[in-house]
């Protein structure tokens, strides 16, 4: 805990019994202590000087051959179907913990049983990816054609400077059917592992962002709310290029503010001072503004040239909900769509209605035949 509440006394008393209960080896005993947190922040100096835990490992997420190793753990009881690359998989997976995958393998699984499948296809994989990366799909939610029109609008307008930014993640797909809290979803896909990023991808992503707001505005002429989230997160990524990485040409390579962090991750109220005086800012707050009016003018004008494109991107949207890369580059490019089997997945309702009719059927005819019996 952080000490708050009255948590601090009882935090003591577990620091004294741990530190008498280390000190209890003698030197020649031979016996090494291991132990594991996901709270180094909360640990007491005591615990970490030499003598006690000598050594720091640091276990970061699994890279590309992690995860296909990974994969092949928790897969090696479920039957693959031959169209499977876990290798395929493993890259289209950046990010993802050891927990993530195995609930990605357990989610494609229940997806194929929910078909009567005797196999876990590709395309369950893919259906399983987008429900951990974008939430589960809220088809209950009965939204108007007016708001399923601005949705597509919004979403094009995201996948359309996707598409056209070359700094940016490549888009991965896009839906207007409502997941989670959102509306509608446009995700990019690394192209691999990544463990930095340049000025130039930070300026993607907030152009990116700023994508829906501004389509909504050059073909409604009127702003919504959906654009929320998308406002917050390009402001955190401006703030933080001119905060904490030092990419402001006015401010210079400079870092302003102390770390900041929640007062439950070992951290008290008093905790947060800012390093700089009034007028640095004011100087920072409006570097933070010109920085995201300067990306607000590039992406509408480039929207503005791309207009037809966000159109129809906007109504296959509306006729096929979902469009993965290859269709966004298709219809970007100004291709016909070929047409494509939409896979129908029965609920659980529907599924044990089959499974009653069979059942129904099989009693009706005298039932299904009896083995032979063994020799």
């Amino acid at each position: 805990g952080a000490g708050l509440g009255g948590g601090h006394d009882e935090r003591e008393q577990t620091l004294n019994q741990l530190l008498v209960e280390m000190d209890g080896f003698e030197s020649n005993e031979g016996v090494i202590i291991v132990a594991a947190t996901n709270r180094p922040d909360v640990l007491d100096p005591a615990i970490l000087r030499p003598g006690r835990f000598d050594r720091r490992i640091v276990v970061n997420r699994p890279d590309v051959r992690g995860r296909e190793e990974i994969l092949k753990v928790h897969s090696k009881r479920v039957p693959l179907a031959p169209d499977v690359d876990l290798e395929i998989i493993a890259r289209g997976t950046p990010g993802f913990a050891g927990a993530d995958l195995e609930n990605l393998v357990n989610e494609a699984a229940l997806l194929a049983a929910r078909q009567d499948k005797d196999a876990v296809a590709r395309v369950d994989f893919e259906l399983a990816k987008d429900k951990v990366l974008m939430g589960s799909e809220r088809r209950s939610a009965v939204m108007t054609d007016e708001e399923k029109w601005n949705t597509a609008i919004h979403e094009a307008g995201h996948a359309v400077v996707m598409i056209t930014n070359d700094n940016h993640d490549p888009v991965h797909k896009v839906t207007i059917i409502p997941r989670g809290r959102a509306l509608g979803v446009t995700m990019p896909l690394p192209r691999g592992d990544v463990f930095s990023r340049t000025k130039e991808q930070f300026e993607a992503q907030i152009q990116s962002a700023l994508g829906g707001r501004i389509a909504e505005e050059i073909f409604f002429g009127k702003l919504t709310t959906g654009a929320a989230n998308d406002l917050r997160q390009l402001t955190q990524i401006a703030r933080a290029m001119v905060c904490e990485y030092g990419m402001s040409d006015k401010l210079g390579p400079l870092t302003y503010g102390s770390e900041e962090g929640s007062v439950f991750l070992g951290r008290d109220y008093t905790s947060r001072q800012n390093d700089y005086s009034e007028s640095t800012a004011r100087e920072i707050d409006q570097e933070v503004r010109q920085m995201i009016q300067t990306e607000y003018d590039r992406v509408k004008a480039l929207l503005t040239e791309h207009r037809d494109q966000v159109e129809a991107i906007a109504k296959a949207l509306m006729d096929r909900e979902t469009l993965d890369a290859e269709e966004l580059k298709a219809i970007f490019e100004g291709r016909e769509l070929p047409p494509r089997e939409r896979v129908i997945i029965p609920s659980y309702a529907e599924r044990d209605k089959a499974k009653q009719d069979k059942r129904k059927a099989a009693s009706i005819f005298g039932g299904p035949p009896k083995p032979a019996p063994s020799t």
